[in-house]
């Protein structure tokens, strides 16, 4: 993911992720490894299904009730008995998928199948990060007083993100009375730069955050500033100057994304943020994020791969919408490369990969391309994604490219959608975004089903089951 966004950021002269000086230091906590280990069930687990209370918020639960989704041995935590015959064994564990099934262990060792040979609830390991002897050292930005911004006046509220909305005949909900007011949405990025210090989010509800990057941090917001920039696009709510998507949403920002290299324990972050939203009640994930290749060449996904439920990620993602949430997850900037296609987890069945377009509509040349290999539409809709408005690290409301800033803006508009028809599952919200987009008779791999009008997705979802009462 990170090359991408180096490239992309420097063609609209807006590079604030976390500037590297050229001397290095070495990698936290120093040399280690990281093994994904599956485990063959659940059996010696604390919890039952019966009392799925004592594992999912009471919010997650109301959830999946009204779209009357059953709780399933996914759901269940990791079994407690096979967690201490690992740690009794001297295995470290530092995280796990309950999806999965999967535990993460740290070691010095460089293979770890001989040690869980013996235990007969091991069924794969396979290593998926090695620590770098160093990485380069990182600053971050000064927040600085936006003078372009403070001078500039609009004619219209929502400044500089009208037109990114407009695309969507996104206005009308609003006008509607459908802002995101009581929706929560999970960002899962690389890093919140500075959030906590710009002036420009102190109307942003933000309830949370939480790091799954190891060794984890307790503040995000001195990471990268893409999750920033990705916030900005959904959560901005500064009259005159920006105004996002779904600006009365409350946020819980979620880290899973190692800037400093690209490994595949990455996905493994990506499932626990992901499940950790789902346990919270979280309604709408936005992820901003795609793999394809690593540090390590001999782990990069092969296109064969990409049917949804071959990599780890990806078969995560295809997993959400049966738990209640809504995914919306970025296509991939690989267009002018030589992968070109979606990245992992856009490859995913029942999400929302999103493609980048610019302002009048016309694809993105980096914004990646379908199919899936199992044939399915990929990308499924698009939206703004070049010299898309974003306020960045610094606290400047700039623009920046990318299908990374396409998909907030489109998520932003299902949090909406799905606030103004409350009664619809995720899937169903997702067929009526598709059914309302400009290409839903023709759709292709490159724009997919093409770009969503939501006012039309909001009058097709409310003839199909009465009217819903306006939000006041």
């Amino acid at each position: 993911m990170k090359k991408t966004l180096l490239i992309l950021f420097l063609a609209v002269g807006s590079m604030t992720v976390l500037a590297q000086h050229n001397s290095k230091v070495p990698y936290p906590d120093g040399q280690f490894n990281i093994f994904r280990v599956s485990l063959k069930d659940k059996k010696g687990s604390e919890y039952s299904l019966k009392h799925p209370e004592r594992f999912l918020s009471e919010k997650a639960l109301k959830r999946r009730k009204r779209q009357n989704l059953p709780i399933d041995s996914t759901d269940l935590p990791l079994s407690k008995k096979y967690i201490t015959k690992l740690t009794k064994e001297g295995l470290q564990i530092i995280g796990g998928s309950k999806w999965n099934n999967t535990v993460l262990i740290k070691s010095s060792e460089a293979y770890l199948t001989p040690q869980l040979a013996h235990l007969p609830f091991v069924t794969n390991c396979i290593k998926v990060f090695t620590a770098p002897d160093s990485v380069f050292l990182s600053r971050i930005d000064s927040v600085v007083v936006d003078s372009a911004a403070m001078t500039e006046t609009s004619s219209h509220r929502y400044g500089r993100g009208r037109h990114q909305i407009e695309m969507l005949n996104g206005l009308k909900l609003h006008d509607a009375g459908f802002k995101g007011d009581g929706m929560l949405i999970a960002i899962v990025d690389g890093g919140y730069m500075n959030v906590n210090r710009i002036d420009y989010f102190k109307n942003v509800n933000i309830i949370g955050q939480r790091d799954f990057v190891y060794p984890y941090t307790a503040n995000l917001y001195d990471e990268l500033d893409h999750g920033t920039m990705v916030l900005s696009d959904i959560g901005a709510n500064v009259d005159g100057k920006f105004i996002g998507t779904a600006p009365h949403a409350s946020f819980i920002l979620l880290r899973s994304e190692d800037g400093r290299t690209e490994s595949l324990v990455e996905e493994d972050y990506w499932a626990q943020a992901v499940e950790y939203a789902d346990s919270i009640g979280a309604d709408v994930v936005n992820s901003s994020l795609g793999y394809s290749r690593f540090d390590d060449k001999t782990t990069n996904h092969k296109y064969v791969e990409q049917d949804g439920k071959t990599t780890l990620i990806s078969r995560t993602a295809s997993m959400i919408a049966n738990k209640g949430m809504l995914l919306v997850n970025s296509a991939g900037n690989e267009g002018m490369g030589t992968w070109k296609r979606t990245n992992c987890p856009a490859d995913a069945t029942n999400i929302l990969a999103v493609a980048a377009l610019s302002a009048d509509s016309v694809n993105a040349k980096f914004s990646s391309v379908g199919p899936s290999y199992d044939g399915r539409v990929k990308p499924d809709v698009a939206a703004q994604g070049v010299k898309s408005t974003v306020i960045d690290g610094s606290g400047v409301i700039t623009t920046a490219n990318g299908t990374s800033f396409a998909s907030p803006i489109t998520c932003g508009m299902v949090a909406c959608l799905w606030q103004a028809l409350p009664h619809k599952t995720a899937v169903e919200i997702m067929n009526l975004v598709r059914r309302s987009a400009d290409r839903a008779s023709t759709p292709d791999n490159i724009y997919g089903y093409g770009v969503p009008d939501y006012w039309k997705a909001y009058q097709e979802g409310i003839n199909e089951k009465g009217r819903v009462k306006r939000k006041e």
